[in-house]
C-alpha cells in the first residue's frame, strides 16, 4: 500500500510541477500580460508592399502544400524591416464585401499568442484580399508526420503537439473566436525553436460563404454534414482526428479509428514506429481522449479547457526543448539575421533531402557550362564514350533515387579522370547524404567548390553535410555564404 502511495505521491508532484511549467507562460498569456516586445500591432498593408515583399507572388515563393492549384495561395515573404511573414491570397471572389473581411481580419489580428502563427495584417485593394500572418519556417505536421525523412515524430513530441494546439483552442475560445475551420495537419506550423503553433489562417473561412472544411467528408463532423454549420463542438470533432494522426502516424478516417478502439484493438491504431517508447498506459489515454473528442453527439464532446487539462498529466520530457526533439538544427545568434533563403539554401536548414534532389534534377547540368576539360583525340576515341555512358547511368539512377546505384556509375565516371564536371560532384555528394555517409558527401561538397568556386551549390550542399555531421556552427556559416554568391549571381544575371 505503501508503494503504491509513494508513486501516486510522485505522479502528482511531477504534474503540479508541469502544471507550473508549462502552463505559467500560457495563463499569463491568457491575461494578456506576456505580450512579446517583438510581436507588431495590427497593421493594413498596401498591395505593392506585399508585391515587393513576395518578388511579385513570384512562384519561387509559393508555400502552401498545393502550390499555385490552391484556390488561395500562400507565400513566403519579407518586409522591409526583414521580418519574414506568410501571405495567404484569397481567389478574387472569395470576399467581395471588403468591410466584412477587413472585420473578419482585424478580430483576428487582435489575438497575439505564442501557441498561434498569429495574424499581423492584411490588404484590400479593389478585388484583391490578403492576409499577412507570422512566417513558420520548419514545415506542417503533416509533413513531419506523414512524411517524415530521417527519423519520425518522437512521443514526447507528439503529445507537445496535442497541447500547445489544445492551449491555442483554449486562449482563442476565451477571446471570442471559438470557430477553427477545417482543422487539420496542415494547419500545425513549427517555429523557429521547433515548437507547434495553430496557424491564424483558419481563425476565417476562405471566403464569406464558403466551406468550413476542404478535406474528404470522412474527416468532417457529422453534425457539420447535416446542418453546415461549424459549432465549437465540430472543432473538438476536428481536434479528435488530430489526435488519431499522431496516435497512427497517418491520416486515418474517424469511423476506422473508433472501430479499432471499440474493438479493444487501439495497438493496432498505434504507428509502429513508436513501438517500445511509450507506455501502455499512456497510450490508452490519448485514445480514451480522442475517442471522447469523437463521440457522435456534440454534447458529449469535451470542451478545450478540459483537453488541456488532460493532455497536462501526460506530457514527457518537459525539459527537452522541442528543437531537439525535432532534431531541427538550432540557428545560432549570428545566422538568424533574418536572411531570406532560396528555396534551395531553405531545404538545406530543414534537412529536406528529398527537395534537394528535386532542384537538382531541374536544373541538370546548366551550371557545369564554361568548365574546361581539356582531352586530347586520342582520349576522346577511347574514353569518352565509356565516361559518357557511366555518367547517362548515373543520372538514371539519381533520376529513379537509387543512390546506390548513382554513387556507382558516378564513380566510375570521376574515376574515368577524361571529364571534369561538379554538377556529377554535387548528384553524388546528395546521393551520399541519402544513405548516411555524411563525411564522403562532405569531401564531394569541397570538391565541386574547387573545381567551381563561385557556385552557391557547393556551399549549399556543405551546408547540408555538415548539419548531417552535427557541426552546427560551421553549417551555417557555409548556408550563409552558398546565399550570399546565389545573391550575387542572381544580381549579375540581372545586369
Amino acid at each position: 500500500m505503501g508503494v503504491r502511495c509513494s508513486k501516486f505521491s510522485m505522479c502528482w508532484i511531477q504534474s503540479h510541477h508541469l502544471k507550473a511549467s508549462v502552463l505559467e507562460s500560457y495563463d499569463l498569456e491568457n491575461n494578456g500580460s506576456d505580450e512579446k516586445s517583438e510581436w507588431p500591432s495590427f497593421t493594413e498593408f498596401s498591395l505593392d508592399q506585399l508585391k515587393a515583399a513576395t518578388s511579385g507572388f513570384s512562384s519561387d515563393n509559393i508555400v502552401s502544400e498545393h502550390g499555385e492549384k490552391a484556390p488561395n495561395v500562400v507565400y513566403k515573404g519579407k518586409l522591409d524591416d526583414d521580418r519574414l511573414i506568410a501571405v495567404k491570397r484569397f481567389n478574387r471572389t472569395a470576399w467581395p464585401d471588403s468591410r466584412q473581411f477587413l472585420e473578419e481580419a482585424r478580430l483576428v489580428g487582435s489575438l497575439r499568442s505564442e501557441r498561434l502563427a498569429n495574424l499581423i495584417g492584411c490588404c484590400c485593394e479593389g478585388e484583391e484580399k490578403l492576409l499577412v500572418a507570422e512566417f513558420m519556417p520548419h514545415e506542417t505536421l503533416a509533413k513531419h508526420l506523414f512524411h517524415w525523412e530521417n527519423q519520425p515524430m518522437k512521443w514526447a513530441m507528439r503529445l507537445r503537439v496535442a497541447l500547445h494546439l489544445a492551449q491555442a483552442l483554449e486562449y482563442c475560445s476565451s477571446k471570442g473566436r471559438a470557430l477553427y475551420h477545417d482543422l487539420n495537419a496542415y494547419r500545425v506550423l513549427f517555429d523557429k525553436d521547433g515548437n507547434p503553433t495553430l496557424s491564424c489562417f483558419g481563425l476565417m473561412k476562405n471566403s464569406r460563404d464558403g466551406k468550413s472544411y476542404s478535406t474528404n467528408l470522412a474527416f468532417t463532423p457529422p453534425e457539420y454534414l447535416r446542418t453546415g454549420r461549424v459549432t465549437q463542438e465540430s472543432v473538438v470533432y476536428s481536434f479528435g482526428t488530430l489526435l488519431l494522426d499522431l496516435l497512427s502516424g497517418k491520416h486515418i478516417p474517424p469511423s476506422h479509428g473508433l472501430d479499432l478502439i471499440r474493438g479493444k484493438n487501439y495497438m493496432m491504431l498505434m504507428d509502429s514506429a513508436l513501438e517500445g517508447h511509450f507506455s501502455k498506459d499512456d497510450g490508452t489515454e490519448l485514445v480514451r481522449l480522442a475517442s471522447r473528442c469523437l463521440q457522435y453527439e456534440p454534447r458529449e464532446r469535451p470542451n478545450a479547457k478540459s483537453i488541456v487539462t488532460s493532455l497536462l498529466l501526460l506530457q514527457k520530457e518537459v525539459e527537452v526543448p522541442s528543437h531537439v526533439l525535432m532534431d531541427i538544427p538550432q540557428e545560432t545568434e549570428s545566422s538568424t539575421q533574418q536572411v531570406l533563403l532560396s528555396p534551395f539554401g531553405e531545404a538545406c536548414l530543414r534537412g529536406d533531402l528529398t527537395a534537394i534532389h528535386g532542384i537538382l534534377s531541374k536544373v541538370g547540368y546548366k551550371d557545369d557550362e564554361g568548365i574546361a576539360n581539356e582531352l586530347s583525340f586520342q582520349m576522346w576515341t577511347n574514353q569518352m564514350q565509356e565516361t559518357l555512358n557511366s555518367k547517362k547511368r548515373g543520372d538514371t539512377a539519381f533520376r529513379a533515387k537509387d543512390f546506390a546505384a548513382a554513387i556507382e556509375s558516378y564513380t566510375q565516371f570521376i574515376d574515368g579522370d577524361t571529364m571534369v564536371s561538379p554538377t556529377v560532384y554535387a548528384r553524388r555528394c546528395l546521393s551520399y547524404l541519402m544513405s548516411d555517409l555524411a563525411q564522403e558527401a562532405l569531401g564531394d561538397a569541397m570538391q565541386a567548390q574547387v573545381i567551381s568556386p563561385g557556385w552557391p551549390t557547393a556551399s549549399y550542399l556543405q551546408a547540408s553535410s555538415l548539419f548531417k555531421l552535427g557541426m552546427e556552427t560551421d553549417a551555417q556559416e557555409t548556408l550563409k555564404d552558398g546565399t550570399e554568391l546565389e545573391a550575387k549571381r542572381n544580381k549579375n544575371l540581372k545586369v
